[in-house]
């Protein structure tokens, strides 16, 4: 480079202007992000405050800013030039009721953090989406109108937000120009709120009073209008509140493991966020649930090696031994493992439209681990407004409870209270795929961890080459007067005479003995199929083909008995008969009590049934005698060995 280049006021100026960029770009790559959200009662304020900090981020962009003022003018904010709600609130129907229904995001930033905020509604029947909100924040600010003081719903949000883990809390106590900053009617309000607080287990929250309306508190403090206040400002607490706690880091390490990285021959690590702890180089780890033992022999990452991972990084780690790893395992010290079982005490949240249903089988996801599991009637259910512990038979929606649950195999965890990351998970409807609650696990049930399978020398495949049969689970379904016990047992009398081992289960014989305690509820149908499920996969062990004939009126459960069982010894057949002939039938009188309401939960009257998708077998009744049909279905299962 010349010299005179090199003074050239143009080069000089172009020059710094690039180093001011780069160092600008430098400095916002490395900004910590704080994820948090704004709850509380309807009206307190929440969207104007985040509105507030969108414009004062300068986050708004000049042909927003005026579609937001043509909205204001339109809405109407009473001699206010800008409705800073209006940027959050984005659904038609938010805007037509002034209320925020779904939950919102934003992204801003300032010169030290990025942020992402969640608006949670502030309505009792959206709890739901606000537990959507809550479970990945950081941080919650909660708002109360300084005219209204502590209301049920600031109750209630801040109960969830504990619930959740969400151990920083904001107390923004909002419309501070409406009571004419009356410190005397603030510190009341806080020391309300404190107390109710200390009540359910809040440890610490930090009290600040802000008005949206105004910018009171907002991005500046202390505002002229609250010289008694000698607190931080809300966006300055943002700013410096600790996001990631050195508790975190001090914790044993966890990696939930995403992914098994094989790029090519000579690479082979596993992948995944560290969620507590710290891993370097010549660590002893364990992998669960097999507890497998090995050595760190390198800590990758997209940027090159790490002398140490810490929690909140996204690692591949490498083992010095070929030790079976994969997706759904968790990496551990060695020295300091978590728990693995199969029975739990939880909270649920529910979140689906359709009320739970005790018994039935739902995929339980924690972190990258994916289990079937079924959930016993809850112990109780939480009046969040209240705190009151209520007897409850089910769960509906935005329901609190808490109830036992049971995995088909061990799972990793740790307590909520502990790691959010081992002990959070989601129920999904096996059908639908849909999320239907979120759930907190609190501890293993002791008897999860003093069961265990006891190996036996004669297996299954013994007693099926004894009895020179392929076991397997026939499965009559069909409406009430189908024909299904009639076709079942013509069906068991050709075996018989073909020398074949089998048991014929009867839906009502059933429930003369084993299911003599339940009745005809949803829930006691469910629980009337999972025993019979059980009972006939014992009998399937033993190498017995088994006969079923039940309604089971249910997809779900029909599809966890076939589950219980090796690939191809579930057999479903339906014994299709249209609800008028079925009615015509009526041997036993039962559609006559039913129609007449001397007959509840009675299937195809007032309660469902779910007719097989693909079943194995189709009987048409209306077409087919008993003996026909029974001959269909023989030859459709041949040959039996």
């Amino acid at each position: 480079m010349s010299d005179s280049l090199a003074q050239d006021p143009v080069y000089k100026t172009e020059t710094l202007i690039a180093e001011d960029i780069e160092a600008y770009l430098d400095q916002h790559q490395h900004k910590t992000m704080l994820r948090f959200i704004t709850c509380g009662s309807v009206d307190d304020g929440k969207s104007t405050l985040i509105g507030r900090l969108l414009y004062d981020s300068k986050m708004i962009f000049e042909d927003q800013l005026a579609a937001l003022e043509a909205d204001s003018k339109r809405v109407g904010t009473q001699g206010q030039e800008i409705d800073f709600a209006l940027l959050v609130d984005g659904l038609a129907a938010e805007r037509e009721q002034g209320i925020t229904i779904d939950v919102a995001y934003r992204f801003f930033n300032t010169e030290k953090r990025k942020f992402i905020v969640a608006d949670c509604p502030g309505h009792e029947q959206y709890t739901r989406n606000m537990v959507t909100g809550a479970s990945t924040a950081d941080l919650a600010v909660i708002l109360i109108d300084a005219r209204k003081g502590v209301l049920v719903q600031t109750r209630r949000h801040s109960y969830l937000c504990h619930l959740i883990g969400i151990k920083n809390l904001v107390l923004a106590v909002n419309k501070m120009d409406l009571i004419d900053y009356d410190q005397t009617k603030y510190d009341a309000i806080v020391a309300n709120y404190a107390a109710f607080a200390k009540s359910i287990g809040i440890e610490r929250f930090t009290a600040i009073p802000i008005s949206g309306f105004k910018g009171d508190n907002i991005t500046t403090a202390p505002s002229a209008n609250t010289p008694w206040y000698t607190g931080p400002s809300l966006v300055a607490h943002l700013e410096t509140v600790e996001v990631l706690s050195s508790e975190d880091q001090a914790k044993p390490f966890r990696l939930p493991v995403q992914w098994v990285n094989r790029p090519n021959l000579d690479f082979r690590g596993f992948s995944g966020l560290i969620a507590t702890g710290a891993v370097k180089p010549g660590d002893e780890v364990r992998v669960l649930p097999s507890g497998k033992t090995s050595t760190v022999s390198r800590v990758v990452t997209f940027d090159g090696d790490l002398d140490e991972g810490v929690a909140g990084q996204s690692v591949t780690v490498c083992f010095a031994d070929e030790i079976d790893c994969s997706r759904g395992n968790v990496i551990a010290a060695a020295d300091a493992p978590p728990q693995a079982a199969d029975q739990f005490e939880a909270t649920l949240v529910w979140m689906a439209d359709e009320a739970m249903h005790v018994g039935r089988a739902y995929w339980l996801k924690l972190g990258t681990q994916m289990v079937s599991t079924t959930v016993q009637q809850p112990k109780y259910e939480i009046n969040v407004n209240t705190m009151e512990h209520l007897a409850a038979k089910t769960l509906q929606l935005n329901s609190i409870g808490v109830a036992e649950l049971a995995t088909d195999k061990p799972i990793v965890f740790e307590p909520y209270a502990e790691n959010r990351a081992l002990g959070g998970f989601i129920l999904i409807d096996k059908l639908t795929n849909a999320t239907v609650a979120a759930g907190m696990l609190h501890f293993s049930l002791r008897r999860a961890q003093n069961v265990h399978w006891q190996p036996l020398d004669i297996d299954r495949r013994e007693h099926a080459r004894l009895k020179n049969q392929t076991p397997r689970v026939l499965w009559f379904t069909g409406l009430s007067g189908a024909g299904k016990s009639t076709i079942a047992n013509e069906v068991e009398k050709r075996l018989n005479l073909m020398n074949r081992h089998t048991f014929l289960l009867d839906g009502d014989n059933i429930r003369h003995g084993l299911n003599r305690d339940l009745g005809f509820t949803e829930a006691d149908r469910i629980e009337n199929i999972r025993r019979v499920g059980e009972v006939a996969k014992l009998m399937a062990d033993a190498g017995l083909i088994v006969l079923t004939a039940f309604i089971s009126p249910f997809r779900a459960e029909r599809e966890m008995v076939r589950k219980m069982l090796p690939d191809g010894e579930f057999i479903e057949i339906y014994v299709e008969t249209p609800l008028d002939v079925a009615e015509r039938r009526d041997v036993k009188g039962l559609y006559k009590k039913a129609r007449a309401g001397d007959l509840k939960n009675f299937t195809g009257i007032d309660s469902p049934y779910e007719p097989p998708e693909n079943p194995e077998i189709r009987v048409d009744t209306v077409a087919m005698t008993p003996a026909q049909a029974a001959e269909h279905i023989i030859r459709a299962i041949l040959p039996l060995k």
